[in-house]
Parts: C-alpha cells; sequence; structure tokens
C-alpha cells in the first residue's frame, strides 16, 4: 500500500479489479483505494500474472504493508499452503512476488516496483519466501481460488473476462448495493456503466439499500471469504429489517473529518460573528452576468461573486488569511488565498480548494469554481487538491439554512458561512419593500483574530454584496 498522499497512514480497499492467475500490464488499474481524502486508483508498475491478494475488500491496510503479489518471471507462481493465503498484517515494502522462490540471504537489487511511483528503500526488508510443507502440490492449494470467487459468493455470478467500464463513484454505488459490475447492461457513451444502471440492476432487491448503509456493507468481502468464522454481523445487516441500531464503522472521510473538527474545535478558540444584509444588488448582478458574452458557457451563480467578494475583502484585511504555528510559536502570514469550498458529496464533507485564487478574474474564478464542484461530486478529488487551503467558504444556504456557526478547517483562522437568499420584507430607502436577504457567519481563531480585525472582515464582505460595485472600486 503505498501514500497516495502527504501524511496519510492508511487506505481501504474499495474494489479489485484482477483476481489471482489474471494477466497485468504496466500501468494497468488493479484496485481501488479510498484514503481519508479521496478515491484512488493503483496501477501495477509491471508485466506479469497476479499470484495473491493479500486483503479482501473491505479492509483498511496500513501504508507500507503487502497487497498485492504479482509473478513477474513468467514461470509458475510461488507455492503457498492455504493457511497462508489468508489476509496477514505484516508490514513489509515488497510489492511484487518474485518469478521463483530466492535464496532466504538474497537482498533487492536497485528500486523496487510500487504502485504509484514511489522508491521504496534500498534498507526495506525483504519477505522470506514461503515454503510449501513437505508432500504439498500446487494442485492441492485452494488458496486463490477462495479469493477469486468472493464475487461469486457475493452476487452469484462469474467475473466477466473484461473490466467494466464505470467510474470510481459508480463503482462504489454499486459494491454499496451489491450489484456486480458484470452483470450490469451500460448505457453510457462507450458502453460505460451510469449510475441508473446499477439502480436498474438493484432493483429487484431494494431491501439490500434500504437495510445496509454503504459503510455497513464494507466488510461483507471479509464474511464471505470466511464464513465458517463470521456470519453472524452479515446476516444482522443484510437481513434484519427491524433492528433497532445499526452500527456503522468510522472510517474514511468520515474518519478523518471528526479526527480535524475535534481537534480544530478543542485547540483553536471560535468566535462567530454574524450579518444580516440585503443581497438583491448582486442578485441582479448575477442575472446580468449570464448574459455578458464575457461570461458565456461559465456557470454565474450567488456563490461565484461572494467568493470574489471574499477576495477583496482579504485583500483589504490581509492579517485574515494567517495560520498559527504552534511548535515554532509563530503566526504564518500568508499573502496568497487558497480558497476552500466545503462540498457534500456521497463519501462524505470534503474541502478542495482553489490555488491562488486571489490571482483569478472572475471568468477564471467561475471556470475554477465549476471543475472543483464537479470533480468533487464525481468523486474524483485528489488529496493534493484538500491540501494547502488557506480560508474556506461553506454555503449551508443550498439546504434552506439560515446561518451556522461553522468549525474552523484545520490550520486556517477562519470559515465563512453563506445562509439561504429569501425574499423578506426590509426597509429599502425609507419604505419597507420585498428585498433578497440572506445572513453570513465568520467563525475565527481569536488567538489570530481578534474581534475588530474579524468585525471589519465580515462587514466589507457584506458591503460588497450589498453594493456590488465595490468588486470593481475595492479591487
Amino acid at each position: 500500500m503505498p501514500d497516495v498522499g502527504e501524511g496519510l497512514t492508511e487506505a481501504e480497499i474499495l474494489k479489485w479489479y484482477v483476481q489471482p492467475g489474471d494477466t497485468v500490464t504496466d500501468g494497468q488499474v488493479v484496485c481501488e483505494v479510498e484514503t481519508a481524502k479521496a478515491a484512488v486508483e493503483l496501477p501495477i508498475p509491471f508485466d506479469g500474472t497476479v499470484h495473491e491478494l493479500r486483503f479482501p475488500e473491505g479492509t483498511t491496510v496500513d501504508v507500507g504493508q503487502v497487497i498485492i503479489s504479482v509473478n513477474v518471471g513468467g514461470g509458475d507462481a510461488p507455492e503457498a499452503p492455504a493457511a497462508q493465503a489468508a489476509p496477514v498484517a505484516q508490514a513489509a515494502p515488497v510489492v511484487a512476488a518474485p518469478a521463483a522462490p530466492a535464496a532466504e540471504d538474497d537482498e533487492p537489487k536497485g528500486r523496487q516496483p510500487v504502485l504509484v511511483g514511489y522508491g521504496v528503500a534500498t534498507t526495506s526488508t525483504k519477505r522470506r519466501p514461503r515454503k510449501a510443507p513437505a508432500g504439498t502440490t500446487p494442485a492441492a492449494v485452494p488458496a486463490a481460488p477462495v479469493l477469486g470467487s468472493v464475487p461469486e459468493q457475493l452476487n452469484g455470478h462469474a467475473p466477466a473476462g473484461a473490466r467494466p467500464l464505470a467510474k470510481p463513484p459508480v463503482r462504489k454505488l454499486a459494491k454499496d448495493l451489491g450489484v456486480d459490475l458484470a452483470t450490469v447492461v451500460p448505457t453510457g457513451p462507450d458502453g460505460i456503466i451510469t449510475r441508473e444502471d446499477v439502480h436498474a440492476a438493484a432493483a429487484p432487491a431494494p431491501a439490500a439499500v434500504v437495510e445496509a448503509p454503504a459503510q455497513a456493507q464494507a466488510p461483507a468481502p471479509v464474511a464471505a471469504q470466511a464464513p465458517a468464522q463470521a456470519p453472524a454481523p452479515v446476516a444482522a445487516v443484510a437481513e434484519s429489517s427491524e433492528a433497532r441500531e445499526i452500527r456503522v464503522p468510522i472510517k474514511g472521510v468520515r474518519k478523518a473529518t471528526a479526527a480535524a473538527m475535534v481537534g480544530s474545535a478543542f485547540t483553536a478558540p471560535h468566535v462567530t460573528e454574524f450579518v444580516t444584509f440585503d443581497i438583491t444588488r448582486t442578485m441582479k448582478l448575477v442575472e446580468e452576468l449570464k448574459s455578458d458574452k464575457d461570461m458565456a458557457g461559465l456557470r454565474v451563480n450567488p456563490l461565484l461573486l461572494i467568493a470574489k467578494a471574499v477576495l477583496v475583502a482579504v485583500k483589504r484585511n490581509p492579517d485574515i488569511n494567517a495560520a498559527w504555528d504552534e511548535a515554532a510559536q509563530e503566526i504564518v502570514l500568508k499573502r496568497y488565498v487558497n480558497l476552500g469550498i466545503a462540498a457534500a458529496t456521497p463519501r462524505g464533507l470534503i474541502v478542495p480548494n482553489i490555488k491562488d485564487a486571489h490571482a483569478q478574474t472572475l471568468p477564471e474564478l467561475s471556470k475554477s469554481l465549476s471543475e472543483l464542484v464537479s470533480t468533487a461530486r464525481e468523486g474524483k478529488t485528489t488529496p493534493a487538491a484538500m491540501q494547502g487551503g488557506t480560508f474556506t467558504i461553506t454555503n449551508v444556504g443550498v439546504f434552506g439554512v439560515d446561518t451556522g456557526t461553522p468549525i474552523l478547517n484545520p490550520g486556517e483562522a477562519a470559515i465563512l458561512a453563506v445562509g439561504a437568499i429569501k425574499l423578506q420584507p426590509w426597509v429599502h430607502k425609507g419604505k419597507v419593500k420585498a428585498r433578497q436577504v440572506t445572513t453570513l457567519a465568520l467563525s475565527f481563531d481569536h488567538r489570530l483574530v481578534d474581534g475588530e480585525l474579524g468585525s471589519k472582515f465580515l462587514a466589507d464582505i457584506a458591503a460588497i454584496l450589498e453594493q456590488p460595485k465595490r468588486l470593481i472600486t475595492w479591487a
């Protein structure tokens, strides 16, 4: 298991695309894993034949553990007794099994192949070759067929010869619903399986969707591989429609989010301020920009102008864009803005950010926002896209919520919550009229931001959105 992102220590195996005995080529994707930040497809860096899958789907594996062995020599795969074919939890940075059993004293020479391009240290330990017990023949080894038969046990269908075409979120959906992609009839372009195709295939057995949440189904492959040891949990999740409680493993994005929010809430002293104002002029500007030739083909919405207002306000109040370095006992003032946008996705809440958003024009910012949102919804956000943020916007208004008290994204000094924009009675030019009104909430770290700075920053954002011409005069 390689480190697919900065500082990540583990990942969950979502889907194996190969089985023991399959032939693989350099660059072929062999599995999909989910880290605390993103779903990532892992390619194999050599040609060969799959000898063994060390862990079933749904298993969380530490970085550095062997997850697959491949025979790269073209000969017979190393022999192994059935007892050794079960998943093991031995950390060893060896990925490819040797073509033939090597001497136990042999050391790896040069760079060893890894899944995503990380070199293996020359001091890495080498796993000793397995020795078959006396009298054991290759024909008596049932290990590979056990792993290879997991799809049949779960879905009742044999795996197809070719890998079905589907995007990672669709594969995750199929796994959650217990649908074998090899049995799904694709309706998408170029034979790609869509979400609708998966739902259609799952229609005859809707109870599986209702009774067992996605996270609860993740351990199912483990139970399927060893039914004698633990059949009860699977039966409880899949068959008990009247269960009063369902336990969902905490892992992946949910686990990372929980740890980050707890750390932030109990480390940074939070202060939240609110401002309610008339945003009617900005809403009119949104409609005008939709027909502007310079914005042709681009998505224009209130969030775009709110993001631009935030960037202008940061320019006027640069100390809001900072971080607290506890180890060095320093405040880090950042003269660039990596603007984070909190996004609710099927995998949970993630906060990808737009790099150097302060330097982008309005059309460029619109394009960046559209790409960020679409990538997040498709589950393709990379770990790098969620690192290095300096300020975050969370739009709770899309859920009809007036406002909230957001928790800081770790490492940032402030976060802005945008509430719902509603038609309300408002005093305008001395008369009560129906106006578009919204509420913004700014949470900030009181170690970095005092009340004056936080208030000025929030007031600037509201003033810009009340009179959007300030986007020009203040920029």
